[in-house]
């Protein structure tokens, strides 16, 4: 039987940049959570192969680098992979290393044995190996594991414009930030979105230096009624959380108007096993 995965997508609700190594990678300190939707990964017995498909699968063609490829070389494991790709490439999301945990988990299912420092594949491959929400830390090597987030209604919104991370990296003006305060325990959109106030994306300045239409993405999130908008990861996908379903869903439908990718979910409880 094919053994299919959830890839969801992978949220950087707080990044913090607290320092580079004398390698040049950067130090981080982020709360990552993950939506309710994704890629979908579906592997069957048979030689290492990997067909792409879905409304991205334009924009990442098959190659030898592909992440998913990688991940099953580096498990030293052979299965035929079909990604359905339904998250925006290159977004800031985590769509990448979530197409390669979810190779890994689905190997796993089929006998063969998670491989060591999958770090190596990409800062954002350990925890999306869990896909639940964790406070990650040093290169994304050091993932702790949180409580379950409140099930927030959120948006999702790309503008089409591709960002560079080692680019927003290189034009980062300090790198040497303080790290998170505390992690309290969620009780709903009230207590999260006031604690998320007290943090921030340290990425996101110099990405709006990059792409400014980033700043009208916010904007636009905020002229819909999210309660918080920021930017994830290194952009330029931005999240805005909402207090209902039915008010997110609005909201998605408005900003698709732009012109813009945008998709209503929510804050999703962590990945079930298998």
């Amino acid at each position: 039987m094919p053994i299919v995965q959830a890839a969801p997508a992978k949220l950087n609700l707080a990044l913090h940049v607290t320092g580079r190594r004398a390698d040049g990678y950067h130090l981080l300190d982020s709360l990552v959570a993950f939506a309710g939707m994704g890629d979908v990964v579906v592997l069957e017995p048979g030689p290492l192969s990997l067909r792409i498909e879905g409304p991205f699968a334009a924009g990442l063609p098959v190659s030898d680098d592909n992440l998913c490829l990688r991940a099953a070389r580096l498990a030293g494991a052979a299965a035929a992979i079909r990604l359905t790709k339904n998250l925006p490439v290159a977004s800031g999301i985590g769509g990448g290393s979530a197409d390669a945990a979810a190779v890994l988990r689905g190997l796993a299912r089929m006998g063969h044995a998670l491989p060591a420092e999958t770090e190596r594949l990409g800062a954002d491959v350990p925890v999306c190996l869990a896909s639940r929400p964790a406070r990650m830390q040093g290169v994304g090597e050091i993932v702790t594991p949180l409580d379950p987030l409140p099930q927030v209604p959120l948006v999702l919104v790309n503008p089409g414009v591709g960002v560079s991370t080692p680019q927003v990296f290189a034009a980062m003006e300090r790198r040497d930030n303080p790290g998170l305060p505390p992690i309290p325990r969620f009780a709903g959109l009230a207590d999260l979105g006031g604690w998320l106030a007290q943090t921030r994306n340290d990425l996101e300045p110099a990405a709006l230096a990059i792409a400014p239409v980033i700043g009208q993405v916010l904007d636009a999130l905020r002229a819909t009624g999210a309660a918080f908008a920021r930017m994830s990861g290194s952009g330029a996908t931005c999240f805005g959380l909402y207090d209902s379903a039915d008010r997110a869903r609005i909201a998605s439908s408005a900003l698709k108007q732009h012109g813009w990718w945008a998709a209503a979910t929510e804050l999703a409880p962590p990945l079930t096993p298998g």
